[in-house]
This record gives structure tokens, sequence and C-alpha cells, in this order.
């Protein structure tokens, strides 16, 4: 493009702008004629970044940068790209916009920036209800990402998060806890606003409760984004999260009220109480000491409230999902178990097992004193 026509632009577009970001468009101008590209690019990246610039984003991209787009670095130039592309005037435009960005980064010295252009785009089609072609793009920005050494954060944030809606969309809830969780591991929470972070928060929630592979919770209840439920309308959920993870049906009754509030909650009812069964179960084996754990139907009825004739299927489920290992003596009615899946504890559990410890402290040592009294001076001490 003739450097005059490109002058003239930026003149045009520094008389439009507000006047407390007249002075970028000094610096820009400036820059642009001394070919210093670097300072350029984090000069612009700094003026799209101000929510005044949202009207100027656009043509500038169009008619300005693109000039410009082979000299700077493609990751810097796909992010004004996306900040562009907020301007588009609708997902139809939008898409068109950042597929032909991602056409001009899909060089091989720029694969990163080609898998942050791309799954912009796929995240696009999410909204537009395109899920084979947003899975065709996240499969393919997958394939790339698995050969990099190592990439920034931002582009690894932007690829969880849009899978992450994929498989929310998709209700397959384990990838999405999974991802989701990825996610929040590749950005600072301070970035996120309240209502992103409590939103984010309820949806790893249900998702946690309802995904029929996941009985551990370790990871959410020790992650500081449930502290954004604390205090709100959604703050049962936290509770009940909580209640899941020590197999308290005591707790799991109180909240129970609260399910209808939700509606993957309330469709998914009758499996919850499946769920908080094989916590409460598999929590009463974990108060055992290991010594103890042969427990017999009616005791395991007991402390389930599960019906007798079901506890067989119970502990058979458990068996299968791997929270327990052991075997089952059906004639006696007998569960044998030798091995619970380690779980996050709360206060009240691990005062248990202080108290437990504190037991076999003392078995200890009266085993000692009896050894010391049995063997008199043949026991050396």
């Amino acid at each position: 493009m003739d450097p005059e026509v490109i002058s003239n632009f930026l003149v045009e577009q520094r008389e439009g702008a507000p006047e407390n970001l007249q002075q970028n468009f000094l610096d820009i101008e400036d820059y642009w004629d001394r070919k210093l590209w670097h300072q350029l690019t984090d000069t612009l990246i700094t003026y799209y970044h101000d929510p005044a610039s949202s009207s100027q984003r656009l043509p500038l991209f169009r008619r300005f940068i693109l000039s410009f787009a082979e000299k700077i670095n493609q990751l810097k130039f796909v992010s004004l790209g996306l900040s562009a592309a907020t301007q588009c005037s609708d997902d139809r435009e939008r898409l068109t916009f950042l597929t032909d960005l991602t056409e001009k980064v899909d060089k091989p010295a720029s694969q990163d920036a080609y898998v942050y252009s791309l799954v912009a785009a796929s995240e696009v089609k999410l909204r537009l209800q395109d899920y084979d072609g947003a899975r065709k793009d996240l499969g393919r920005a997958e394939s790339i990402l698995d050969t990099f050494d190592s990439v920034e954060t931002e582009v690894h944030a932007s690829f969880y998060r849009t899978n992450a809606s994929y498989y929310q969309g998709k209700h397959d809830f384990a990838a999405y806890y999974k991802n989701a969780l990825l996610y929040l591991a590749c950005i600072d929470l301070k970035t996120l606003s309240h209502d992103d972070a409590q939103a984010r928060a309820y949806d790893l929630s249900v998702a946690a409760l309802i995904s029929e592979s996941i009985y551990n919770f370790g990871e959410l209840l020790l992650h500081p984004i449930l502290d954004s439920l604390t205090s709100t309308e959604h703050a049962w959920l936290r509770d009940l999260l909580f209640a899941f993870n020590r197999g308290d049906l005591a707790a799991y009754n109180v909240l129970e009220n609260n399910i209808s509030k939700c509606s993957l909650l309330e469709e998914h009812k009758t499996f919850l109480w499946q769920k908080i069964s094989l916590s409460a179960l598999t929590e009463a084996v974990f108060r055992r000491p290991p010594h103890d754990r042969a427990m017999t139907f009616a005791t395991i009825s007991r402390e389930t409230h599960v019906q007798p004739q079901e506890i067989e299927i119970l502990i058979m489920k458990a068996l299968s999902l791997g929270l327990l290992r052991g075997s089952i003596d059906q004639v006696a009615e007998i569960a044998r178990i030798n091995w619970v899946q380690p779980k996050v504890l709360d206060m009240k559990q691990i005062d248990n097992m202080r108290v437990r410890l504190k037991d076999w402290d003392s078995s200890v040592n009266q085993l000692g004193h009896w050894i010391e009294g049995v063997g008199k001076d043949v026991w050396a001490a």
C-alpha cells in the first residue's frame, strides 16, 4: 500500500479518536515511519485494549495493520485480529474475518498463532451451532499443540476454554470438567469478573455432580474458584459438593430441596442419590481401621440408607468404578474391603484420622509393654 495513503489514513484516524487516545496515534505514526515494528505492535496492543478504541479497531486492522502483518510477531498479530473481530456486526461476519486471519498465519514458523486463530474461529462456530466444524478445528488445534515443547499460556487457555464449551454443549460433563479446570490452571483468576468466576464455579459444580465418571472432587474442592459461590444464591451448591465428598447423607437430605433450582440436577436426581450412596459407602469404609473392614450387608445398609436387597449391587458398583477394592461373600453377606480410593478430607474427617492415629499409637505402646512384660530378662530395651 502507498505510504502516503497510509499516512493520510492515520491522520484521519487520529483526528477521529478520543482526545485521550490521540497521543497513541502520534506514537503509532512515529514507529511506523521509523519501521520500529516491535514498538509499533506493543503500542497498537495497548491501544486496542482501551475500550474507547472499539470503533477504530476494524478499520485500523484492515487498512493499516495488514500492510505490515508479516513483519511483526504473528501471535501478537492474531491477538490484534481477535480484538478487531469483536467489532464485527455478527458472528457470520466474524467467522469470515477469523477464517481469513487463520489462513494468513498458517505457516510452519507461526503454528502457535495458527492454533490461536483456529481456536477463536471454532468458538464462533460453537455459537453458530456448527459443532462438527468446531470439533474438526479443535481436533486440529490439539494435534498441533501436542507437538509443542512449550507455548504461550494464552494459547493453551484459549484452547481449553473453547474445548470446555464444546463438551458442555455436548453434555459430556467429565470432559467439560477436565478442560474447564485446565483452563483455570492457565489463567490468573483475578482476570475473571466476579460474574464469570461464579458462572464457571456453578457449571463445574454441576458437571462434577452429574458426571458418571467423577467421584473425587478434590481438585475442585481445593480450587479458589469455588469460593465465588460463598454467600450467594448458589452457596447451597458448594455445600452439596462437600456433602458428597464426605458421604454426608444427613446434609444431602437438608440440601436436596435445592436440586429443583437446577434443571440438570433435577434430571439426574435418581443418579445423584446413587452417587451419594456410593460416597456414604466409601466414607463408612474409610472411617474404619484397615483391620476392621469386613462389613456385613446389614451394617452397610444402616450406614448408607440403601435397601438390604440392593447392597450387593451397590458394592459391585463401587468395585467396578475403582472406589473400593476387595471381595464379596454372598453367602455370609459380608464385604471384605482392603483399599478405598483416597480423597480430599475436610476438617471433621481429618480429626477422625487424628483420633485413629492416637488409637494406633496407644495400641502400639500397649503391645510394647506386653512384650516387655512377657519377655522380662530376654527383652532388650
